[in-house]
């Protein structure tokens, strides 16, 4: 394992609250980007009943689980101790789960860890949707690309780090810690 006290460590942190102004651009620009093409191929009309709504907030509040057990899923693969280096939870004053890896992962896997729920629950379902004709897949697709946009901020403040650098998710704030070869 890596002795992590020859490394010169930095706290990179996003504002959470512009994240939330972020989430909202993400969401109409992928609404944008899925939505005009799928009301131009399926000429959806729009009538939502009882039992689709259910549907609708029984699948979100699965995605939102499934969302943290997909990052907890990827940086297990990766770290040292495996799946023993995951914790979840909730930051209760701003109802926000999340999912901590308690080691550093070299940026190339965190970036993967990062960016699978975004893939695996956004686009991938708002491309299918575009093929299938699924109101629902689409407008889930698009939520959950929207609700990955703390992941793409993470993403992009470490885009310049060298892959091989180390990265661990902060304990208690939204960022993380980079670790160089000092």
């Amino acid at each position: 394992m890596e002795n992590f006290e020859d490394y010169e460590k930095e706290l990179r942190t996003i504002n959470i609250h512009t994240a939330g102004g972020v989430s909202l651009a993400i969401t109409i620009a992928a609404a944008i980007l899925f939505g005009i093409p799928f009301y131009f191929i399926w000429r959806p009309e729009f009538s939502f009943s009882l039992q689709q709504s259910f549907l609708f907030l029984l699948l979100f509040v699965a995605g939102i689980v499934i969302h943290e057990l997909i990052h907890g899923f990827f940086f297990g693969l990766f770290a040292k101790k495996g799946f023993k280096s995951i914790r979840f939870g909730v930051m209760w004053k701003m109802l926000t789960p999340y999912c901590h890896c308690k080691e550093p992962l070299k940026i190339k896997h965190y970036f993967l860890g990062a960016l699978m729920p975004a893939l695996l629950l956004g686009i991938i379902p708002a491309v299918i949707s575009l093929f299938n004709g699924s109101g629902l897949m689409l407008i889930l697709g698009v939520i959950f690309i929207g609700a990955a946009a703390g992941d793409f901020m993470i993403v992009w403040i470490l885009r310049k780090e060298h892959p091989e650098t180390y990265v661990q998710d902060h304990s208690s704030e939204v960022g993380c810690f980079v670790y160089r070869k000092s």
